[in-house]
C-alpha cells in the first residue's frame, strides 16, 4: 500500500473537511493543484530538500580551488621576488619596496586584493546562508520529490503573513501500518498528500452536511479517540519562549547589524578606540532591549490562551470529565455559562440548546449574539458555513457564554444542564488561535529590510563606490604607501557614507507612530500597515454602527393611516404591536436586556416586558401576553426575520399562535396577500428623509397541534401576511462623524459609504454628512413601466440617465451628479457590464444593500484597480471588506466596564462625603475672604491629585497588543466608537512617510558631500583635529537637548557627516492636529525628491570646490608630496597644524549641516513646522552664529579653541558670502524642483481628489 496521508479518509465523527490554514473557505484550497497555486491563505508553497554532506556544500566546495589558486598565484608571484628572511605575510604587512618595485608592486596589489575579496565573498555566503532560507537551501540542500527520514521542507508563505521557513518533515506511523509524513508551520499542521505529490492543510470537520453533526454520536471508540488525537492533536495553544541567546543571534545575524559591528571593526583598525566601543556597546544595547522586549512580548501573548478546566466531555457513549486542553475534533462537550476565565474552549457547533455569547473578545461586538442550535432547524440537507450563514450555530473559542438554555427534547443531555455542541476546531485553528497566530506571526514587523530602502542604499553606493575607488588610485600612485592601510581607509569610505544606525532610525519611524496609536487606543497588530495608511485614497465606511449611533429613535407607525401619516405607538394598531413585541431576537440575562439596539429601542417603545422564558408581558390590559415559540433569525441574503409566537384564549387553554414578519420593505411586499396603493411612495418618503424602514407583517394561525408546532418551517410562516404597517426609526449621527468626513474630503481623499441599509436612507445619511454636495443618482432596474432598462435615476426621480454611451456619458453625469449603486446593480453590471463597472466603480460615493461579501468585492476591485483604500467598519459584517482593505479599522463599540466598589471603597465614599458635609458647615462660619482661599486651595490640590492619577494611568499604559484590544476583524482596532481614530491612524501614516522621506532627503545629501570630502580633499591632505571632531560632536549634541525639548515624543536620527566622531542628531516632530489638505508623495522615488538631491548637491559641491580651490591659492607652496593620514606615525597623528585650507574646509560643513537641515526640514503641512518649532530654530541659529564667528575672527578664543586659523580679510568676506549664497542657492533650487514637479502627491483625475 502507497503512503497516504490519513485525513484523506473518511473519519468516524469528521462530517466534512475545511483546511486548518484556510478556516473561511473550507476545502477550496484543495482544487488548485498547479505548480504555482498557492496551498492555502498562509503557505504560498512548499519544496522538499534533503542535507548534502559539508565538504560538497556551496559554502565550502567553492571557495576551496579559489583560495588554493589566489595564496599559490600571490606566492609564486610576489613570494619568489621576496628576501628570503622576509616570510609573505610579513611581506604583506610591511609591503616593502623590493628593487624590482613595479612587478612586485603589482603581484602584491592582485594576490592582496584577490585574497580579501575571496574571504569577504566567503563571509558574506556565510551570512546569506542567516539571512535567507532560499539561499541556505540552494547551497546546502538538493531537491527531492517525496519526503522521507532526513527530509527538510521549504515553507514559503503568503504575502504579510510571517517569514520563510525550513522546517523538518516528520512522520508517523498509522494503525495500518501506514507512515504519514507532515510538517508544522506557524503551529499549523501540514501532511502530505501523495495523490497530489504536495502537503496540504488538516482538514477539520467544518465543511460537512448540518444533519452529520446532527446526528453525530461523538467519538464512540477509543480507535477513534486515538485517530483524531493522531490527525488534529490536542486542544492546546503552547507557545514556547525562547531563550534570550536565540532571539539575539537571531538579531545578531540580521544584515545591518553585521554590517554595524563591521563599520565598528574597521573603526577599531583605524585607531578610533573609545568611539569605537562606545558604539558597540550601544548597538548590543539595544539589541539587548529589543530582545528583552521581544521576550516580554512572546510571556505575555503565551498568558492569552484559554486556561484549561474541566468539562463534560461525551466519549465512548458515555458523559465523562476531561481537561478542556483535551479536546478532540469530533467531540460532543456541553457548553455551560462562562465562569470566571472558563471561556469557550474550542469551536463548536450547537447541536441542542441555545446560548447568548458575548463575541467582543474577538469581533469588537458589543451586543451579545444569540446563537441556535441545529435541533431547531427543518433542513440539515446544506453544508456548514461558518463565516456565512452558519455563524449563528457556531460557538468561536475565547467567547464567553453569558447564558444558555438546556435542550428541550430528551435525546441527550448533558449532566450538567448544559447545551450539547460538537468540536470542529482547536488549538490554533480556532478563531482564537487564528488571531493568536497573526500576533505571533502574521504582521511582518516594520523594519529596514523593505525594497525601497535596499534600493536607496544602492543609490548611495554608487558614489560611495567611486569615492573609494578615487582614493584607491590616487593613493595607489604613491609606491611607498601601506597598501593594507589605503584598503582599509577605501573600506571605511564605504561604511562612513551608509551610517550604521540607519535601521534603527527606519524602525523608530513606524515604531513610534505605534505608540503615538495606542495612548489613543488604536491598536495596531500588522505594524508594516502604517505606511499604507499615508497613501490612502479612498475611505469607505459602513454605515450603522459606525456614522450613526446605536441610540435610535422610534418615530411611529406609517402606512396605515391616512395619506401615509405616522402615528404615534401608542396610537398603534393591536396587530402592529404584537409584531414589534415578539418579532425580534432579545434576551433578558441577569445584567439586564440584551440585544440588537434597534430591537431594545422598539420594544421600549411599544412598553412590553420580555421575560427570561422568552414571554413578552403588555404594560396595559387591553393586550394579551405572548409566548415565542419559535424564532427564524435575520439573515443579510433574506433580509428579514420572523417569529412563531401565541396567546391563551381567554376562559380557555387553548393557545392562539400567530407569525409575526419584519424586514426590508421590498422583500416584506412580496409576501402581503394585499398591498396597499400607497405602500411605495410612503416608504420611500420616510427614507429619503433619512429614516430607518422596516415592512410589519403578521399572520393568524389559529390553534396548532405541538406536531404541527414542530414541522412548521419558515416559508410556511412567511407567506400570505396582512400587512402591518412600517416602523419608522430615526438614527441619529454621531457627534463627530461629520467633522471627521469634512476633514478626510479636505485632505485629498474620496469618502465612500458602504451599507446594508436602504439606498434613500444610505443617501440621505451621505447629504446630511456632506459625503457629497451634488445630487445623488442611484441605479435603478428596469420597472416594465417607466424604465424598460438599468437607468441611473435621481432621488426625487424627475431625471434618468441610460447606460448607452457610456464613455462619454459618465462623464457629463459626474459634473452634476454623484452615484449611488445597490447591491443589485452591482451584481447586473458584474454579469453584464464589467468593463462599465470597474470604470465607474471609482467613481461611486454610496453603495446601498450590500451584502457583506459584495463589501469585501468592491474593496478588492478597488485595489485591483490601484487605489489604496481603508475600510472603516464594526467588524462584525464588515469582516471580509476590513480584511481585504489596505488599512482596515474596526471599532469596538463595547463599553468598558465598570469595576463594581468594593466594601473598601464604598466605606471611603462615605467618609468623604461626611468630610465635605462636616467641611461646609466649617466654612459658613469663615469669611468670604477665608473661604475663597480655602476654596483656592481645594482647587489646587484636586488639580495635583488629578496629574497625579493621569501619571500613573500612563505608567500602567501597556503597548502591547492583547486580546480584546486586537480583534480577528482589522488590522487596526479601535476601542472608542467614533470614527475619529481612522484621522489619527492616516495623520501617522503620512508623518511616517514625510518622516522617511526628509531623513532620506538629508542622508543622501550628507552621503553625496561626504563621498568628496573623503575622496578628493583627503588625497589633497585635508584633515581635522580632535578638538573640532570633539568639539563639534558636543555641540551638535547640544541642539539635540534643545530639539527634543522642543515637543515630546520626537524622533531622533542620527546622520554621520566628516567622520564617526561628527554626528547630527535630527528630530522629527509628531503630526498636527489637522489633516492637510494635500497628501504626501507615496515613496521617496520621485522626481521632486530626485532632483532637489542632485542640484543641492551641485551647489554643495560648487561651493567646496570654489572655496577649497581660493583657499589653496592663498596657502604657502607645499614642499615634498602630500602626507595623508595613513602615512603617519602615532606622534604625527597626535600632531596638528592648521591651515587656511582645512579651516575652510571645517567651516564649510559647518555650514552645510545649517543648510541641509534648514532646506530638507519641512514640516508643515504634516508636521509642526521649523517655524514654529522654537527650540530647533534657536539650535540651527546657533549653528550659524558659531559658523560667523568662527569666519569672522570677531571671538579669537573661539577661533583659538577650534585650531581655526585668522583668514585674510579679503577671504573672509568671499568665505561668507560663498556660504550665504550655498544655503540661498539650495533653497531656491529646492523651491523650484519643488514647484516644477511638487513634494505634494498628485490630484487623481478619477478621483478628484
Amino acid at each position: 500500500m502507497s503512503p497516504r496521508a490519513e485525513d484523506e479518509r473518511p473519519k468516524e465523527g469528521a462530517p466534512g473537511g475545511g483546511a486548518a490554514g484556510d478556516p473561511d473557505t473550507g476545502t477550496r484550497n484543495t482544487r488548485n493543484t498547479g505548480p504555482a497555486a498557492k496551498l492555502d491563505d498562509l503557505v504560498q508553497r512548499v519544496s522538499l530538500h534533503v542535507r548534502i554532506p559539508t565538504p560538497l556544500t556551496g559554502v565550502v566546495l567553492p571557495f576551496v580551488p579559489l583560495y588554493l589558486s589566489a595564496f599559490y598565484l600571490w606566492i609564486i608571484g610576489f613570494g619568489a621576488q621576496s628576501p628570503p628572511d622576509a616570510p609573505p605575510l610579513e611581506a604583506l604587512k610591511e609591503n616593502a619596496t623590493i628593487a624590482d618595485g613595479g612587478a612586485t608592486t603589482t603581484w602584491n596589489d592582485i594576490g592582496f586584493i584577490g585574497v580579501l575579496a575571496i574571504a569577504f565573498l566567503h563571509v558574506l555566503t556565510l551570512l546569506a546562508c542567516y539571512w535567507s532560507v532560499h539561499v541556505l537551501s540552494f547551497l546546502t540542500c538538493r531537491r527531492v520529490k517525496l519526503p522521507g527520514p532526513g527530509v527538510l521542507a521549504k515553507v514559503v508563505p503568503t504575502s504579510n503573513n510571517g517569514n520563510s521557513k525550513i522546517v523538518p518533515v516528520q512522520s508517523t506511523k498509522l494503525e495500518d501500518g501506514v507512515t504519514q509524513y507532515f510538517l508544522v508551520f506557524q503551529k499549523t499542521k501540514y501532511v502530505w498528500c501523495t495523490d497530489r505529490k504536495t502537503f496540504r492543510a488538516v482538514e477539520f470537520p467544518v465543511n460537512g452536511l448540518l444533519s452529520s453533526y446532527a446526528s453525530s454520536r461523538g467519538l464512540e471508540s477509543e480507535e477513534a479517540v486515538k485517530k483524531s488525537k493522531q490527525t488534529y492533536g490536542n486542544n492546546e495553544m503552547d507557545m514556547v519562549v525562547p531563550e534570550f541567546h536565540e532571539l539575539f543571534i537571531e538579531r545578531a545575524t540580521a544584515p545591518f547589524f553585521v554590517f554595524q559591528v563591521f563599520s565598528v571593526g574597521l573603526w577599531c583598525m583605524d585607531d578610533y578606540w573609545y568611539y569605537s566601543l562606545f558604539t558597540l556597546f550601544m548597538l548590543v544595547a539595544f539589541e539587548c532591549t529589543i530582545v528583552k522586549q521581544q521576550l516580554r512580548n512572546m510571556s505575555e501573548i503565551r498568558k492569552m490562551g484559554n486556561k484549561p478546566y474541566s468539562i463534560n466531555v461525551f466519549r465512548q457513549n458515555k458523559w465523562r470529565h476531561i481537561g478542556s486542553d483535551e479536546l478532540l475534533p469530533g467531540d460532543l462537550v456541553s457548553v455551560t455559562r462562562s465562569h470566571n476565565d472558563s471561556l469557550v474552549p474550542c469551536d463548536l457547533v450547537i447541536l441542542r440548546g441555545t446560548c447568548i455569547v458575548d463575541e467582543s473578545m474577538l469581533t469588537g461586538e458589543s451586543v451579545p449574539q444569540m446563537k441556535e442550535s441545529l435541533e431547531s432547524l427543518d433542513r440539515l440537507d446544506t453544508e456548514l458555513d461558518t463565516e456565512g450563514e452558519g455563524k449563528l450555530f457556531v460557538l468561536f473559542g475565547g467567547t464567553k457564554v453569558v447564558q444558555h438554555t438546556a435542550p428541550t427534547k430528551e435525546s441527550l443531555r448533558a449532566p450538567d444542564g448544559g447545551c450539547i455542541g460538537y468540536v470542529i476546531r482547536t488549538g490554533f485553528n480556532t478563531s482564537q488561535g487564528k488571531l493568536l497566530r497573526t500576533i505571533l506571526f502574521g504582521a511582518n514587523r516594520a523594519t529596514e529590510n523593505n525594497a525601497e530602502t535596499f534600493a536607496f542604499i544602492a543609490f548611495l553606493m554608487v558614489f560611495a563606490v567611486a569615492a573609494a575607488s578615487y582614493v584607491w588610485v590616487k593613493g595607489s600612485e604613491d609606491p611607498e604607501r601601506n597598501r593594507y592601510k589605503l584598503f582599509l581607509e577605501c573600506t571605511l569610505i564605504l561604511t562612513a557614507i551608509i551610517p550604521p544606525d540607519l535601521p534603527i532610525e527606519l524602525t523608530l519611524a513606524v515604531n513610534t507612530s505605534l505608540i503615538q496609536l495606542t495612548k489613543l487606543f488604536v491598536f495596531c497588530t500588522e505594524p508594516f500597515r502604517i505606511p499604507f495608511a499615508g497613501k490612502v485614497q479612498i475611505c469607505c465606511f459602513d454605515k450603522t454602527g459606525t456614522l450613526t449611533t446605536d441610540n435610535l429613535m422610534v418615530e411611529g407607525i406609517a402606512g396605515l393611516a391616512p395619506n401615509g401619516a405616522c402615528v404615534p405607538i401608542d396610537k398603534a394598531e393591536p396587530s402592529t404591536v404584537q409584531v414589534l413585541a415578539c418579532c425580534h431576537s432579545l434576551a433578558l440575562l441577569d445584567d439586564g436586556l440584551v440585544g440588537d439596539p434597534l430591537e431594545k429601542a422598539t420594544l421600549a417603545a411599544v412598553d412590553w416586558n420580555l421575560t427570561k422564558m422568552e414571554s413578552v408581558i403588555p404594560k396595559q390590559p387591553q393586550f394579551k401576553p405572548l409566548k415565542i415559540i419559535a424564532r427564524y433569525h435575520f439573515s443579510s441574503a433574506l433580509k428579514r426575520m420572523s417569529v412563531l409566537a401565541g396567546y391563551l384564549m381567554p376562559y380557555t387553554n387553548e393557545v392562539t399562535h400567530i407569525g409575526a414578519v419584519k424586514g426590508a420593505p421590498e422583500v416584506i411586499q412580496k409576501m402581503l396577500t394585499k398591498v396597499p396603493d400607497d405602500y411605495e411612495k410612503v416608504y420611500l418618503e420616510y427614507a429619503r428623509r433619512g429614516a430607518r424602514v422596516l415592512a410589519l407583517g403578521i399572520k393568524e394561525f389559529g390553534t396548532l397541534s405541538s406536531q404541527k408546532v414542530r414541522e412548521l418551517k419558515r416559508e410556511e410562516v412567511e407567506c400570505n401576511l396582512t400587512f402591518a404597517g412600517f416602523v419608522i426609526i430615526s438614527c441619529p449621527m454621531k457627534p463627530d462623524s461629520k467633522s471627521v468626513i469634512k476633514e478626510l474630503i479636505q485632505s485629498s481623499h474620496k469618502v465612500v459609504m458602504i451599507t446594508g441599509d436602504n439606498p434613500l436612507t444610505a443617501c440621505h445619511v451621505a447629504r446630511e454628512l456632506r459625503f457629497t454636495r451634488k445630487k445623488l443618482l442611484i441605479l435603478t432596474p428596469p420597472d416594465n413601466v417607466a424604465r424598460n432598462a438599468w437607468m441611473w435615476v435621481s432621488i426625487s426621480g424627475d431625471q434618468t440617465y441610460n447606460l448607452e454611451n457610456r464613455a462619454k456619458n459618465i462623464h457629463l453625469i459626474l459634473a452634476t451628479h454623484d452615484l449611488c449603486i445597490t447591491g443589485e446593480g452591482l451584481q447586473y453590471l458584474q454579469q453584464n457590464e464589467p468593463d462599465y463597472m470597474r470604470k465607474v466603480l471609482p467613481q461611486i460615493t454610496v453603495c446601498a444593500r450590500f451584502a457583506p461579501k459584495q463589501k469585501e468585492f468592491v474593496i478588492t476591485q478597488l485595489k485591483q484597480l490601484g487605489y489604496c483604500t481603508l475600510m472603516c467598519g464594526d467588524g462584525t459584517n464588515d469582516v471580509g471588506a476590513l480584511k481585504h482593505a489596505n488599512v482596515g479599522v474596526s471599532l469596538l463599540t463595547s463599553a468598558p466596564i465598570r469595576k463594581r466598589k468594593t466594601a473598601e471603597e464604598e466605606q471611603q465614599t462615605q467618609q468623604q462625603a461626611a468630610a465635605q458635609a462636616a467641611a461646609n458647615i466649617a466654612n459658613q462660619q469663615l469669611t468670604p475672604r477665608e473661604r475663597q482661599a480655602l476654596r483656592r486651595r481645594q482647587e489646587h490640590l484636586t488639580q495635583t491629585q488629578a496629574r497625579l492619577q493621569t501619571a500613573l494611568r500612563e505608567m500602567e499604559e501597556q503597548t502591547m497588543v492583547k486580546l480584546g484590544d486586537a480583534s480577528i476583524a482589522a488590522p487596526f482596532t479601535s476601542k472608542s466608537s467614533s470614527i475619529m481614530c481612522v484621522n489619527h491612524i492616516i495623520k501617522q501614516g503620512r508623518c511616517t512617510l514625510v518622516t522617511t522621506l526628509q531623513m532620506f532627503k538629508i542622508l543622501a545629501l550628507n552621503a553625496l558631500i561626504q563621498a568628496y570630502c573623503q575622496s578628493v580633499l583627503y588625497i589633497d591632505g585635508v584633515k581635522f583635529s580632535d578638538t573640532q571632531a570633539t568639539m563639534q560632536g558636543i555641540f551638535i549634541a547640544a541642539c539635540f537637548l534643545f530639539i527634543t525639548r522642543a515637543k515630546v515624543g520626537c524622533l531622533p536620527y542620527r546622520i554621520s557627516i566628516g567622520n564617526p566622531f561628527k554626528t547630527f542628531i535630527f528630530c522629527f516632530l509628531q503630526p498636527l492636529k489637522t489633516l492637510s489638505k494635500v497628501a504626501p508623495l507615496p515613496n521617496i522615488f520621485n522626481l521632486y525628491t530626485i532632483s532637489t538631491i542632485l542640484t543641492q548637491f551641485a551647489v554643495h559641491f560648487g561651493t567646496l570646490y570654489y572655496l577649497t580651490s581660493e583657499a589653496t591659492k592663498l596657502a604657502p607652496p607645499r614642499e615634498g608630496k602630500v602626507k595623508l593620514y595613513i602615512d603617519m606615525d602615532a606622534e604625527e597623528k597626535t600632531k596638528y597644524d592648521p591651515n587656511i585650507v582645512s579651516s575652510t574646509v571645517y567651516i564649510i560643513c559647518l555650514s552645510l549641516q545649517v543648510a541641509t537641515i534648514a532646506v530638507n526640514y519641512k514640516g508643515h503641512p504634516f508636521m509642526e513646522s521649523l517655524r514654529s518649532n522654537r527650540m530647533l530654530m534657536f539650535a540651527i541659529g546657533a549653528s550659524a552664529a558659531l559658523v560667523l564667528l568662527l569666519s569672522t575672527g570677531l571671538a579669537p578664543e573661539l577661533t583659538e579653541f577650534f585650531e581655526i586659523i585668522q583668514f585674510p580679510s579679503s577671504f573672509r568676506m568671499t568665505l561668507l558670502g560663498v556660504l550665504v549664497l550655498d544655503i540661498l542657492g539650495a533653497f531656491a533650487l529646492d523651491r523650484i524642483c519643488s514647484f516644477l514637479f511638487g513634494e505634494t502627491r498628485r490630484k487623481s483625475e478619477v478621483l478628484n481628489c
